[in-house]
């Protein structure tokens, strides 16, 4: 079985739009669970899924209000570095998305964005 456990940096795409995003997924035995942050206005949410495999499943959960939840699944690469496969909003809208591996940290990516804003409105 893969071991997904870490941090990875990835990107999906909706209707051809890219968007990154950063996870840290942990997985205990076929248990999965962790968090991702979008580079997008949707922020941050939670990871619920399972590992068999090399297969990956997870429920992803935004934090804010009013969000439908989005299905993914995907395939482990052999060497347990990629990410690759395909998302879904019942009903609504569905894509691909891939992720690898990273050391980057797209939260203070995140946070420099927030602070910028933050000086803007207030001066």
């Amino acid at each position: 079985m893969a071991n997904v456990s870490g941090m990875w940096l990835g990107t999906y795409w909706q209707r051809n739009q890219p968007t990154r995003f950063e996870a840290t997924l942990v997985q205990g035995g076929n248990g999965l669970s962790g968090s991702s942050l979008d580079a997008g206005y949707l922020g941050e949410a939670h990871l619920s899924g399972t590992v068999v495999g090399r297969q990956v499943q997870f429920t992803k959960r935004y934090l804010a209000p009013g969000m439908p939840t989005i299905d993914y699944t995907g395939t482990v690469s052999e060497n347990g570095n990629h990410l690759t496969g395909q998302w879904s909003i019942a009903g609504f809208d569905a894509g691909p998305w891939e992720a690898h591996r990273g050391e980057d940290d797209l939260s203070q990516s995140w946070q420099r964005v927030v602070e910028r804003n933050l000086v803007s409105t207030t001066s």
